[in-house]
C-alpha cells in the first residue's frame, strides 16, 4: 500500500524513531489513529503540516522488488514525477520533481554533492528496508543537497518479540530465453532477538545477476564506465543493536555495509541509431577493474519521546563510499598525459572517494500553558570530505574537497478554531564552508594551476505554510520553502583551464538555492484516497548537467524553472480486496541559455523527466494477493534555440505483474516485469547524445523473478 501523507520537515533520525511509527505517542487524542512519518522531525499528525510525502511501505515495496530488484527502481516505477531509472548502476540524470533527490537511509545522507557520482542509489540491500518515505520538493530543513525531495530508506526496525525471530528470502531471475547468461538468484537473512530491554537484528544478503536481454532478446549494452547492474555480485551485511534505557529513551546502534561489483565478463558492443539498432554486448574481458559502488555506515541515536514534556531525538554518524568507475578500451582523452605516455596510449580510471560524518539533534514540546503551539528547535553539523582520483596512475582529478555546514533550526505549528486552520513556518540558518588546496589540472585541461581557497556562504533559509481542514479528511494548503545544496563541485574544479583562476573568486561554485512554491489538495474519506498538487520552484543560480563529446558531463550554471502537477487517486471497489490507482505527472523545466536571466530553453532528458501516467491494479484478500501496473511515458518534445530533433523521445508503455500467495511454509511469489515484452530505447538514451552508437541502451525485456519468503 502507499500511502499519501503531509509533511513539512527533513527525515534526519529516522532510525531513532520507530516507535513513533507504531505506537501514538503521548500528548493527545489528536495523535490516536495518525500516521506519523518517522522521517519528519516532528510527532504532530500529518494533516497538521502543508507538504506532501509518499510513503511506501513493506509490503508494496517487496512487490516492487521481487519486480524490478532495486528499490531505486521501484521508487521509480511507482511515483509519477520521478524519472524513469537507466537501468544502470549510475542514477545520474534520475530526477524527483525535477531536481535531484537526496538519498538517504535513516536521514544519513547517501548522496556526494562535492563531486555526485550518482551511485546514491545503490547502498543497501532492500530486504533490510521496512519502508521508503519520499519528501517532495525543496525545503529548509533538508539541509545541503534533495532540491527535488528526499528518498528515505527506513530499515528494519527493532524485534517486538521476546526471543528470536527473524526472514529469509530466496528467489531465482531469469530473462525470457531462460538463457544461462541471464540467470540470476539472491538469498537473504535476518535473524532478530530481544531480552527485555535489549535487543539485536543481524541479516545478510547476496545476489548474483546475470545479463539483461530487451524485448527481442538481445543482450543489452553494458555501460562499462558508470558502472552496471548486470553481470554483478551484491554482498550487503546489516546490524542494529538496541537498548531500552528507560520507559521512553531508546538507545540505537546501526551498522550496514554494502558492496556490489561488476564481474567483468563482458565488451560493449556499439549499435546504431540511425538504423535502430541498440548497443549490445559480447563477451570479453575489459581493461582495468570492473566498475563497483561500496558503502559503510554507522550511526547512533538516543531518544526519548517525554523528555522534559517534549520530544527529544539526537544523531550521530559516519559513512564512507568509494566508486570505482569502469574503464574503457579506447584509452579516454580527458585522462592523457604526454609526460607520462605517448598521447591516445594512456589507460586510467577514476574512483570518487567519499567521507562524511556529522550529528543531528532536535527538541519538540507544546508551549506550556498555550497548548495550541508546538516549537521545534534543532541543530545539524555535517563534515563530507571528496575527491575524485584515477587509480591507475594515481593522479587526482578532483582535488580533495572539504565540506563544513553548521545549521540552528527553528519550527514553529500553531492550531487555530480547533484544528480549522494551521500555520506552520520556520528557519533554518545555513554557514558553509568548502576547503580546497592547491591544485593542478589534468594535462587535458592544460596543467593548469589553481590557486586554492575556503569560500563560505550562509543564508536563512526560510519556509511556511497554512492547512485548511473544514472536514476530517479534507484538507487544503498552500506552502513556501527554500531549499539549499552546492553544484557539482568536483565537475567544476577538475575542469579549470584558465591560468591565475582563485577558488576564493571562483563563482561557479556558489551554492544553489531554490524557491519551491506548492498548493495542494486531499481527500481521505471512505475508499477514496485523492491528492492534487501543483508546485513551481526556481534557482537564479541553478545546475544543468551538459555532456561533452566524450561523453563526460560539466556543470552550467544558470537560471532554472520547473513547474509541475501531480495527480494520484486510490479507491477501494465494492469488490472485497480490489484497489484500482492512477497517478499522473505533469512536468516543465526550462533555462536560461544566453545569460539573460529569461528561461528559453527547454531542459533535456538528462535534467527532467517525461510526463506520465501511472495505473494500477491490487488485490489482496486471505493468503492471495496480487497487482498488475502499467506505466505510460508520454512522448515529449524539447525545444529551444539549438533543438535537435534526435533528443525528442518517442514515449513507451510498460506493464508488470505479481502473484503471491502464502502457505504455511512461507509464501511463493511470481513476478513478471514487461510482461509483454515490450522493445524501447530508455530514456536516458532516447534523449541525450544522438551520435553515440555506445550509449543507445535498450531496455530490460520480459523477467521472470520466482521467489520464497518465510517469517519465523
Amino acid at each position: 500500500m502507499i500511502r499519501k501523507i503531509a509533511v513539512a520537515m527533513l527525515a534526519t533520525s529516522a532510525l531513532a524513531t520507530p516507535a513513533f511509527a507504531e505506537e501514538a505517542p503521548a500528548g493527545g487524542a489528536e495523535h490516536g489513529n495518525a500516521i506519523i512519518v518517522t522521517a519528519a522531525r516532528t510527532i504532530l499528525p500529518a494533516n497538521a503540516l502543508p507538504l506532501t510525502v509518499d510513503l511506501i511501505d513493506k509490503a508494496a515495496l517487496d512487490e516492487q522488488l521481487a519486480i524490478s530488484g532495486s528499490v531505486t527502481d521501484a521508487v521509480a516505477t511507482l511515483t509519477p514525477s520521478f524519472s524513469p531509472t537507466r537501468q544502470k548502476l549510475s542514477g545520474a540524470g534520475e530526477t524527483l520533481r525535477g531536481r535531484s533527490p537526496l538519498h538517504a537511509i535513516n536521514g544519513i545522507p547517501q548522496s556526494t554533492p562535492l563531486r555526485d557520482g550518482s551511485r546514491d542509489g545503490f547502498t543497501i540491500d532492500g530486504f533490510f528496508v521496512d519502508r521508503v518515505e519520499l519528501i517532495y520538493g525543496s525545503n529548509a530543513l533538508q539541509g545541503i543537497g534533495g532540491t527535488g525531495g528526499i528518498v528515505n530508506q527506513v530499515t528494519v526496525g527493532a524485534p517486538v518479540q521476546e526471543g528470536v525471530s527473524g526472514r529469509v528470502l530466496l528467489q531465482g531471475t531469469a530473462d525470457n530465453e531462460f538463457s544461462d547468461a541471464g540467470m540470476g538468484g539472491k538469498a537473504a537473512g535476518l535473524v532478530q532477538y530481544k531480552a527485555d530491554r535489549f535487543d539485536a537484528s543481524v541479516g545478510a544478503a547476496y545476489e548474483l545477476r546475470g545479463i539483461f536481454r530487451d524485448g527481442e532478446g538481445r543482450p543489452i549494452g553494458i555501460n562499462l564506465t558508470q558502472g552496471e547492474t548486470q553481470d554483478s555480485q551484491t554482498l550487503s551485511l546489516f546490524g542494529r543493536f538496541g537498548y531500552e534505557v528507560t520507559d521512553t529513551m531508546r538507545l540505537d546502534l546501526i551498522a550496514s555495509r554494502f558492496e556490489l561489483e561488476g564481474d567483468g565478463d563482458y565488451m560493449v558492443v556499439a549499435g546504431n541509431r540511425a538504423t535502430g539498432l541498440p548497443t549490445s554486448q559480447q563477451r570479453g574481458t575489459p581493461p582495468g577493474v570492473p566498475a563497483t559502488n561500496r558503502t559503510e555506515s554507522l550511526a547512533l541515536s538516543l531518544t526519548d519521546s517525554d523528555l522534559g514534556g517534549g520530544n527529544f531525538v539526537s544523531q550521530i554518524f559516519w559513512n564512507r563510499s568509494r566508486d570505482t568507475f569502469g574503464g574503457e578500451p579506447n584509452p579516454i582523452a580527458t585522462f592523457q598525459d604526454a609526460a607520462i605516455a605517448p598521447v591516445g596510449t594512456l589507460f586510467d580510471q577514476s574512483q570518487n572517494r567519499s567521507r562524511k560524518y556529522g550529528g543531528k539533534l532536535s527538541y519538540e514540546r507544546a508551549l506550556p500553558g498555550f497548548e495550541a503551539l508546538t516549537l521545534i528547535a534543532g541543530f545539524d553539523a555535517l563534515w563530507d570530505t571528496t575527491e575524485q582520483r584515477l587509480i591507475a596512475t594515481g593522479r587526482s582529478w578532483v582535488p580533495p574537497t572539504d565540506f563544513r555546514s553548521l545549521a540552528p533550526f527553528g519550527q514553529a505549528n500553531l492550531k487555530l478554531a480547533g484544528g480549522l486552520v494551521r500555520l506552520a513556518g520556520g528557519a533554518r540558518y545555513e554557514n558553509v564552508k568548502i576547503s580546497i588546496d592547491d591544485y593542478t589540472t589534468l594535462a587535458s585541461s592544460g596543467s593548469t594551476f589553481v590557486s586554492g581557497g575556503r569560500p563560505t556562504f550562509d543564508d536563512v533559509l526560510l519556509n511556511g505554510g497554512v492547512i485548511v481542514e473544514p472536514v476530517a479528511g479534507i484538507r487544503a494548503y498552500a506552502s513556501y520553502a527554500e531549499g539549499y545544496t552546492v553544484p557539482d563541485v568536483g565537475r567544476i574544479t577538475r575542469s579549470v583551464s584558465t591560468p591565475g583562476t582563485d577558488i576564493d573568486d571562483f563563482l561557479d561554485i556558489a551554492p544553489i538555492v531554490s524557491n519551491n512554491r506548492e498548493i495542494g489538495f486531499e481527500v481521505k474519506r471512505g475508499p477514496l484516497d485523492a491528492s492534487a498538487a501543483y508546485f513551481w520552484s526556481s534557482s537564479k543560480n541553478g545546475q544543468r548537467l551538459q555532456a561533452g563529446p566524450d561523453g563526460i558531463f560539466t556543470v552550467e550554471r544558470e537560471r532554472v524553472e520547473i513547474e509541475g502537477l501531480e495527480i494520484n487517486l486510490a479507491v477501494r471497489t465494492p469488490i472485497d480486496g480490489l484497489t484500482l490507482s492512477a497517478g499522473y505527472a505533469h512536468i516543465v523545466g526550462r533555462y536560461d541559455s544566453d545569460d539573460d536571466n529569461v528561461v528559453d530553453t527547454d531542459l533535456d532528458g538528462a535534467n527532467i523527466s517525461p510526463d506520465r501516467l501511472n495505473l494500477a491494479a491490487g488485490y489482496a484478500k486471505g493468503p492471495f494477493s496480487a497487482r498488475v501496473q502499467t506505466q505510460f511515458y508520454l512522448a515529449r518534445t524539447f525545444d529551444g534555440p539549438n533543438r535537435d530533433t534526435r533528443n525528442d523521445f518517442e514515449g513507451y508503455a510498460l506493464t508488470d505483474a505479481f502473484v503471491r500467495y502464502q502457505t504455511a511454509i512461507g509464501g511463493l511469489s511470481l513476478a513478471v516485469q514487461n510482461l509483454f515484452d515490450k522493445q524501447y530505447i530508455s530514456y536516458a538514451s532516447d534523449t541525450q547524445r544522438p551520435t553515440d552508437n555506445f550509449f543507445n541502451f535498450a531496455g530490460r525485456g520480459r523477467t521472470f523473478t520466482l521467489g520464497w519468503d518465510y517469517r519465523f
